[in-house]
């Protein structure tokens, strides 16, 4: 019973207690608003920041205040006047029963009535002291592990100055590094622009070497061209002296022959006629007088027949000289002699006066030039008309450009239209003369001073000889022809017009381009004036081709040439020719009519249709692109 009532009391002290420890803990834990609320557990009696000034947030270290406390709930409730929720209708607004103090005092008042009460308190008092044992372990357990924690606190400072430290240091090093860098970029980008600039300079010296080098070698290759012109010239003039020579042989040998037969004849006569005339010999020679008579006729005889040959020949070489043609000139609207070809250039002149100046209507027969050159030609052959009907001096001329425009066509054009006699020569003739050009080139310029019209000298090629007399590879003889030239055009002339032709105009002798006066270029043909050359040379070629009538002796020997029949050919395909012939040259436009008159005269039926036009053409124009890319491989080999 005792026993019993022992356990009664101390469920009913354990429940007091329980009670109180409540009571307190909730006193504890609900936050008043007259003062600040804290956990001694997980409070820190050192100050919650660091050194430095911020809060803690190492990982060991407890947080002062946990988010989710009641306290905090508490406080936040009653600072911001919201009422605590409470479930239970009976207690107080605070949350606190009031029946647990209730039953605890009257728990109280049994113990105290009890008899075993002594031993209750006393078991009270063992259990009390007992959790003041476990209260101050775990007080001691607290105050070690804040110790811990403030050990640990200060640890995580020192690595975090240390951090920090380390950081200043690594961020200086790293601006130290980066300064050192940049002052490394800077010196390599100047280094590198330094090195861009040498590049430069170096590349500039190669580029100027290589011109240099360019440039000397375009000078070695016109002398060897011009070399090459002189050794061709020369090589043609032995050649064309050598079959002179060889057709002298020929005729020497014929003349021989003739001279061994009419000898032989003669023989047989002379021995005849001297068997019929013996018996008179004897007679004369057996009679003194006779034959001093016979003797003295003669010798009479044979000085008279050599005197006059001989004379004959002196006079004759005389007059050849005073009054002939030279040598060099190859052309000429003038006659051998002042006498010969009158009666032939009348009539040349009545027959084609018209017709030449009626086939393109412009005056200048065969020659198809650009509008712009062919007005300044005409002001030329005016002007020049005009200059020579006041007696004033003729201005020089040069004509430029490639090969086969018309140069000398409209030279021999402009004498005529001006009223002047003309002459051509070429210049690869003087070099093969030798010593004797100087006089060659002076007679030339005597025979012109003697026309009465006035003469146009036109010089071809006159580059060959009228060139730089600067030249390592001039001759003397060349030398002393071009001074020669120079002498005899140093001032106007009123006799003489000198026009001169190249294709090289920068290779004349600057003395030779002072005594210029007009520069006429000739270019190569447009699409209009191929246009126009075609229908030419198609009037010339094909339409008027077998239409002169044969003479008497033809008839009867010669069978007549067929007319060539032109079918289907229209203007709009000899466009389209045109079109197709870009960079062709006059002389190559009136090759490609030939060629188109050997293809209908090699034809069946000699018609001209368009399919053999076209044929003939693109076989041409491919034919001129194949020579020009020879041309060009020629040229880069050189």
């Amino acid at each position: 019973m005792a026993k019993t009532c022992a356990m009664g009391l101390i469920s009913a002290l354990a429940a007091a207690s329980a009670s109180s420890s409540l009571l307190s803990q909730t006193n504890q834990n609900v936050a008043f608003a007259d003062g600040p609320f804290n956990f001694p557990l997980f409070s820190s009696s050192s100050p919650s920041s660091s050194p430095s000034g911020s809060p803690q947030s190492s990982t060991g270290q407890l947080p002062s205040q946990p988010s989710a406390s009641p306290a905090s709930t508490t406080d936040k409730e009653s600072s911001g006047n919201v009422k605590a929720r409470n479930d239970n209708p009976r207690t107080s607004s605070a949350g606190f029963d009031p029946e647990a103090l209730e039953r605890g005092a009257k728990a109280l008042r049994e113990i105290s009535s009890s008899s075993n009460a002594k031993k209750a308190f006393e078991l009270m008092k063992k259990q009390e002291e007992t959790r003041q044992a476990e209260l101050a372990e775990r007080a001691a357990e607290f105050k070690a592990m804040q110790a811990q924690a403030e050990t640990e606190r200060q640890r995580v400072i020192y690595d975090e100055q240390k951090k920090l430290t380390q950081h200043q240091a690594q961020t200086k090093s790293q601006m130290a590094q980066n300064e050192y860098q940049r002052a490394r970029n800077q010196e390599l980008v100047k280094l590198q622009e330094e090195s861009a600039i040498r590049q430069e300079q170096a590349r500039r010296a190669t580029e100027e070497q290589i011109q240099a080098q360019r440039r000397q070698t375009e000078r070695e290759k016109a002398e060897i061209e011009r070399e090459t012109i002189r050794v061709k010239a020369m090589a043609e003039a032995e050649g064309r002296a050598h079959e002179a020579k060889l057709a002298e042989e020929v005729n020497r040998r014929m003349l021989v022959d003739r001279a061994n037969a009419e000898r032989e004849k003669w023989v047989a006569a002379i021995n005849t006629t001297f068997d019929h005339i013996g018996g008179g010999l004897r007679a004369i020679l057996t009679d003194q007088n006779k034959l001093v008579v016979a003797v003295g006729g003669l010798t009479a005889l044979a000085a008279g027949i050599y005197t006059t040959r001989e004379g004959a020949r002196v006079i004759w070489g005389y007059v050849d000289r005073i009054l002939g043609q030279p040598s060099l000139i190859r052309e000429s609207s003038r006659g051998k002699y002042p006498w010969s070809g009158i009666f032939s250039r009348a009539m040349s002149s009545l027959r084609n006066g018209d017709k030449t100046s009626s086939k393109n209507g412009n005056g200048f027969g065969d020659v198809i030039l650009h509008p712009s050159l062919q007005k300044r030609i005409q002001q030329l052959s005016g002007a020049t008309a005009n200059t020579k009907a006041h007696q004033a001096p003729f201005r020089n001329m040069l004509f430029y450009g490639p090969p086969g425009t018309g140069k000398t066509m409209a030279a021999r054009e402009l004498a005529r239209k001006s009223g002047l006699d003309y002459a051509l020569m070429t210049g690869g003739d003087v070099a093969p003369l030798g010593p004797q050009a100087v006089t060659k080139i002076h007679q030339l310029f005597d025979w012109a001073k003697k026309s009465k019209r006035g003469l146009l000298l036109f010089i071809d090629e006159a580059d060959a000889f009228l060139c730089e007399r600067n030249k390592t590879y001039m001759s003397e003889a060349q030398r002393s022809a071009l001074n020669a030239l120079l002498f005899r055009t140093g001032d106007q002339s009123k006799d003489i017009v000198l026009a001169l032709a190249t294709n090289r105009p920068g290779d004349l002798d600057s003395a030779v381009a002072d005594r210029i006066d007009e520069v006429l270029e000739f270019p190569l043909p447009g699409e209009d004036e191929r246009f126009k050359l075609l229908k030419l040379y198609l009037d010339k070629y094909i339409a008027q081709a077998g239409s002169r009538k044969p003479g008497l002796l033809q008839n009867l020997f010669k069978k007549q040439q067929q007319k060539i029949e032109i079918k289907g050919l229209t203007d709009d395909i000899l466009r389209e020719a045109a079109a197709k012939t870009e960079g062709f040259s006059g002389r190559e436009i009136a090759k490609l009519m030939a060629s188109v008159q050997a293809a209908v005269y090699g034809s069946e039926n000699c018609v001209l249709d368009p399919s053999l036009f076209r044929e003939v053409v693109d076989y041409k124009v491919a034919e001129h692109q194949q020579r020009r890319k020879l041309a060009g491989a020629d040229g880069d080999r050189a």
